[in-house]
């Protein structure tokens, strides 16, 4: 029996990198995207092989839509019919700063990465899926991974949660249009990760975790997440779907 494809996107560093891996040493075959080719894609392609897995090298700009189908063409051609979708690709603010001050190009940026394209890359995941026979014993799911900022607000990054509350609209849309063919579809909303993305503010994320924002007083770790969706995507969560799942320590449990 062939094995199960995953597109990661996103893929070449931090939360991407542990969910391509991760994935791997469940079972898939995993094509691995990132925006070029090259250095962090190359080593993360090796390192997915040596689990046992066949890896795919698959650098586009998730953005752009013709891409993204000629992307998912190449999948079904190389490693087979894709069963799991993983939008982990994302941007964060230009700058942070006053709500008052975002500009049109940091907020047009984070909707077209975060939301649009997120959006569009479910649509055409999910046609594929819909265009080859059910198989029960075979689980299928689009696994978003958005942000704790998609609910709960950070003026600073508003631009950022904005898009992030509208990826999980539309994670919570799609669960909605593919139950009844039996496609899983989750929300996974991290907390305070260390990834490099996180780099630049992780001493405070550290710091405020400790002071007690989060009920475990620490950060996250890229794995942690992975394991989250890898065990979401082999259906080690039966029977649920349209769920927010929050990688946070506790971060967003409401306290008095």
């Amino acid at each position: 029996m062939s094995r199960p494809v995953a597109l990661v996107t996103g893929a070449g560093r931090g939360i991407g990198r542990a969910i391509a891996l991760e994935l791997a040493r469940s079972g898939f075959d995993v094509a691995a995207n990132d925006l070029a080719t090259g250095g962090e894609l190359d080593t993360l392609v090796t390192e997915i092989s040596a689990t046992g897995a066949v890896a795919l090298s698959l650098p586009f700009d998730v953005s752009d839509l013709a891409a993204q189908d000629a992307a998912l063409s190449r999948i079904e051609f190389e490693l087979g019919p894709l069963t799991t979708l993983v939008n982990n690709a994302g941007v964060g603010v230009m700058q942070r700063g006053d709500p008052l001050d975002v500009s049109e190009k940091s907020y047009d940026r984070c909707m077209k990465v975060n939301a649009k394209a997120l959006f569009f890359l479910c649509q055409a995941a999910a046609k594929r899926l819909l265009a080859h026979p059910r198989d029960p014993s075979r689980p299928r799911s689009i696994i978003n991974v958005t942000s704790s900022n998609a609910t709960a607000a950070s003026a600073p990054r508003s631009e950022y949660c904005a898009s992030k509350a509208a990826a999980s609209m539309i994670s919570k849309c799609f669960a909605v249009r593919l139950g009844t063919e039996g496609i899983a579809v989750y929300d996974v909303q991290p907390g305070l990760i260390e990834t490099p993305m996180t780099a630049p503010v992780i001493d405070s994320y550290r710091q405020r975790a400790a002071d007690g924002l989060c009920l475990f007083p620490w950060v996250g770790q890229p794995e942690d997440v992975a394991g989250v969706v890898a065990s979401l995507a082999t259906n080690r969560l039966p029977y649920t779907t349209g769920h927010v799942i929050s990688v946070d320590g506790g971060m967003l449990l409401p306290r008095f």
